[in-house]
Formats: structure tokens, C-alpha cells, sequence
């Protein structure tokens, strides 16, 4: 088990809390969306109710590390948090060589990747971070796959390294899908090509009952089954893959679902007019670019039977009006499905936000990377790290 923040005693101690704040903004430096901010509140909450000290970290953007950049500095962060959290929150621009810090006063300190050393994980700079804090509160789970100065290296060096809220959250949920799921378990896995997501189809063959493929994944395994695909996105080299996908599959008695009906155009455009086709009517020229209302009646059915589900993927091109239908009508049965669901990954997030589901989703994951390769199996390096701390690997 991890160390937690919770069971920490935080009064009058600096505590650094490391938070995702890459938030995006408007041509005129506006926060777009304050989802990432609106999340870390019950954590800063929290420590500020324990009386504790609070530095905050975040990167924002991709600047050139090292270099200070206006369009990625955090002062509209602090702004914006200092509204949320009805409490001020100070912002430091130079905090690398010290800050001081009263009682119950919040600081945020300028974007992380302004220094030079931070994506290399750069032990002098790491070091130097870790001297500012007593205890270290990794909350950043969208950034615990990157070994990173702020991220793994201050928990190696900090003298006290735990995991935050949000962390624990994150984990929580993916542990509940993927190591004590209830059974019946529907994983729906979208993208553009099965080469991304391989791993991941792996390792959903063992704790789920059924795995819906989507997009351009569905296609691949189309072609493995011997339908036509005409035009569509599909990785022909990956064909013996999906095949070999499907074998494991039944052997282990996890069944993959893939289209029986598709809505396809002939031009990858918005206004492109949609036809529907069996799937083995799909002709030369054509792009398949949804599900069709077979397809959709049958993966609804199977999740309105579902106790648990876990969502990563679009199964059509849902931007496109006419080819919306099967991702809208999948997440509207999550919505609606009485089972512990899980979604997360960039696509999947902004359908949730199209079709209004977000309430009804029981667990969000804004973790990106992190996300998928925790679904993989990988071994993220800020989590071990805080492991090792906790003396529990």
C-alpha cells in the first residue's frame, strides 16, 4: 500500500503537492477549460484544513525547457485557483532558491519546465526541489508515467514522499476494473490503429468478458475475418495480430465484438454523405466510419448488462454529424448502465463533453499516457518511487 497525504500530520510542515494544471488556454490567455484545477481543490482543501504550508507544482505546455515563455507561465493558474479555492494563492515566479511560506498560505510556483534538468529528471535539479518541502505529495497521476525532476526525482529525494488524493483516486478505480472487477466486464477500445493499442488489447483479454473494438481498431479485425474494408483505415500488417487476438480470446473465453453493420462514405469530409452497409458489403472506395444500428442494439445490450465497464476510444468518427451516432449511443449507455465505469483517454473525454455524459460516468480519468500504460501493465515511475517510500514494492 502507499504512503498517503491523509495520513499525514501536515501542520505548519511545507508541503509540496505536485498537481496537473496544464490547462488550455485561448489565443488570448485565457483558461479554456479549469477541469485539472476544479479537481485538485478537495486536495489543497485538505492540506490547508491540516494547517500545512502549501508549494505547488505544475508544468503547463511544451515550452523550451530551460527557457521562460509568457503563453505557458502559470499566473492565470494561480489567479483562477485563488477564485476556486476562495483563498489567495501566491505566485512565484523565481521559487528554484527558496520561499518563504506563513502558516496556511498557498504558493504556486512558476511552470516546472522553465527550468533546465526538469524532463531529464536531472538529480542536481531534483534535489533542489526536494530541499524545499518536508513532505512531498505526488497528485499528478497524468504525469506519473514521466521520471521527471518534479515528478519521480523530488519523491526520491524529498524526506518524506506520499501520494495525494487524486493519485489514490486514479488507482483506485483502474484497480477496481482491471484486478477486482465484477463480472459481467465490458472494456470498448476506439482509435485509429490497432499498433497503439496492442498492449492494451493483451492485456483486457484476461479481466474482461467482452472487448468492443471501434474505429479503426474494428477495421483491422474486420479484415482478419475476412470482410471487405474497401477504403477504410486498417494496418494490413496487423492482420495476423487481430487474428491471433481473437484465438487468445476464445481460449480464454473473453469475447471480441466487432461490427455487423457500418456507415461508410467515399470521402474522409464533414459533409460526406453516410450509407449503411453490411460488413460484408462494404465496397471498393469506401471508408467505413461508424457503427451501424445492428452494431449499436447489440453493444447496448451488452452493457446495460454490464457491472463493469471501461471506456477508451471512440468507435467512429464522432467529430463528423453524420457518423456520431455509435460513439453517442455507446456513451449514453455507459451513462445509463447501473455498472462501475471507468473512461479516459483524449477522444474518449472530449465525446463525454459532445454527448454530456460526464455526470453519469462513474470514474474520469484525465491521466492520457499515464492512463494507457497503466492499463498496460507498465510500471509507472512516479508510483514506484512513492513505493519504494512506502516501503511496500
Amino acid at each position: 500500500m502507499l504512503k498517503t497525504m491523509s495520513q499525514c500530520d501536515l501542520a505548519h510542515r511545507r508541503v509540496m503537492i505536485r498537481e496537473d494544471f496544464n490547462v488550455p488556454f485561448t489565443p488570448l490567455g485565457e483558461i479554456r477549460s479549469d477541469a485539472r484545477l476544479r479537481a485538485a481543490i478537495p486536495t489543497l482543501q485538505e492540506a490547508l484544513k491540516k494547517g500545512a504550508r502549501l508549494l505547488l507544482l505544475s508544468h503547463c505546455g511544451r515550452p523550451e525547457e530551460g527557457k521562460e515563455d509568457p503563453r505557458y507561465s502559470l499566473e492565470p493558474v494561480a489567479r483562477r485557483l485563488s477564485e476556486l479555492l476562495q483563498h489567495p494563492v501566491r505566485f512565484e515566479k523565481n521559487w528554484l532558491e527558496g520561499v518563504t511560506l506563513e502558516p496556511h498560505e498557498v504558493v504556486l510556483c512558476e511552470n516546472v519546465r522553465f527550468n533546465k534538468g526538469e524532463t531529464e529528471n536531472d538529480e542536481a535539479l531534483s534535489k533542489k526541489i526536494a530541499a524545499l518541502c518536508d513532505i512531498f505529495v505526488m497528485d499528478a497521476f497524468a504525469c506519473a508515467h514521466r521520471a521527471q525532476a518534479s515528478t519521480e526525482g523530488v519523491a526520491r529525494f524529498a524526506k518524506e514522499a506520499v501520494a495525494g488524493p487524486l493519485l489514490m483516486g486514479e488507482i483506485e478505480a483502474l484497480s477496481r476494473v482491471l484486478s477486482q472487477p465484477v463480472s459481467p466486464v465490458v472494456a470498448i477500445v476506439g482509435g485509429s490503429k490497432v499498433s497503439t493499442k496492442l498492449s492494451i488489447l493483451h492485456a483486457l483479454l484476461k479481466p474482461v468478458d467482452y472487448l468492443i473494438v471501434g474505429g479503426g481498431i474494428a477495421n483491422t479485425f474486420l479484415a482478419a475475418q475476412g470482410f471487405p474494408v474497401g477504403a477504410s483505415l486498417c494496418e494490413p500488417d496487423l492482420i495476423p495480430e487481430a487474428f491471433q487476438l481473437l484465438k487468445e480470446a476464445k481460449e480464454q473465453g473473453t469475447e471480441i465484438l466487432i461490427p455487423q453493420d457500418v456507415m461508410v462514405a467515399t470521402a474522409f469530409d464533414p459533409h460526406a454523405q453516410a450509407f449503411l452497409r453490411n460488413c460484408d458489403e462494404v465496397k471498393e472506395g469506401e471508408m467505413i466510419l461508424d457503427i451501424g444500428p445492428r452494431t449499436i442494439q447489440q453493444y447496448e445490450t451488452i452493457i446495460q448488462s454490464a457491472k463493469t465497464i471501461l471506456w477508451n476510444g471512440p468507435v467512429g468518427v464522432f467529430e463528423f454529424d453524420a457518423f456520431q451516432e455509435g460513439t453517442g449511443a455507446l456513451a449514453r449507455a455507459i451513462a445509463h448502465s447501473t455498472g462501475f465505469s471507468v473512461a479516459g483517454g483524449g477522444d474518449t473525454l472530449a465525446a463525454i463533453e459532445l454527448f454530456d455524459v460526464e455526470k453519469e460516468i462513474s470514474y474520469i480519468s484525465t491521466g492520457g499516457g499515464a492512463f494507457l500504460e497503466y492499463l498496460e501493465g507498465r510500471s509507472l515511475p512516479a508510483i514506484e518511487i512513492l513505493q519504494q517510500r512506502s516501503g511496500s514494492r
